[in-house]
């Protein structure tokens, strides 16, 4: 099965030749299930034809936000609800989460509470699980066709389940503890609170749900329609 991923950014540049990019991380953490990948940067405006291009489609997480006036929005926007109005099956994570909300009707907006950093604990289809989060964007109204599978008290809406058409969740199951280490280092000083980054710091050690997640992306991606 040809899983098309949409690149919608780009890891910092110290971390690139240690971890590769974004869908590097997701080809590694998808690896075992029987996935080919092909990607496509939308982020630098390079868009697929047409949702037959791949047997299934995964939107990346981002630094940009789904409200953001760039030039690749719209157009990703556009694919996404080709993708719907065509049934194959379409995950997102992050802020792939999001413009799928986004595209769909719902609504993103910077959360006044603040960031998620670091391993966050989520109810996530009846289960307790431990996933890295890195983000202060979040879907505030949801989409008529979505439904709530996962949430906490910071995030209500951190996955959404479409029938069996879409698929979304806010946290990163494709992030090692080394990529938040480096986010925090890099990405983090002047932008996330102090203390918040000191403890995430605290918990990289602590082990993470990420191949419960990697087969519950597979199985969806898997199942009849």
């Amino acid at each position: 099965m040809k899983i098309g991923i949409l690149q919608t950014g780009h890891v910092p540049d110290i971390v690139l030749d240690e971890l590769g990019d974004y869908d590097a991380m997701f080809a590694r953490l998808l690896d075992g299930h029987g996935f080919t990948f092909q990607t496509w940067n939308v982020v630098d405006e390079d868009y697929p034809d047409a949702p037959a291009d791949a047997d299934g489609w995964l939107i990346t997480g981002s630094k940009h936000g789904a409200y953001e006036n760039h030039p690749w929005i719209a157009p990703l926007e556009e694919f996404i609800r080709a993708v719907y109005a065509d049934g194959r099956p379409l995950v997102g994570v992050c802020f792939g989460h999001q413009i799928i909300a986004q595209a769909l009707g719902g609504k993103v907006e910077k959360f006044k509470g603040g960031w998620a950093v670091g391993r966050t604990t989520y109810d996530m289809d009846g289960q307790t699980l431990d996933l890295n989060a890195w983000h202060q964007d979040q879907v505030v109204k949801l989409p008529p066709d979505a439904t709530v599978i996962g949430s906490n008290d910071f995030c209500a809406n951190a996955a959404l389940l479409y029938g069996n058409r879409a698929y979304s969740i806010q946290p990163h199951p494709e992030f090692t503890a080394r990529m938040v280490e480096q986010l925090i280092t890099h990405r983090g000083p002047g932008v996330v609170p102090e203390g918040q980054l000191t403890e995430a710091q605290s918990r990289l050690a602590a082990p993470t749900a990420n191949d419960t997640i990697a087969r519950r992306i597979a199985d969806f991606f898997k199942q009849e329609r």
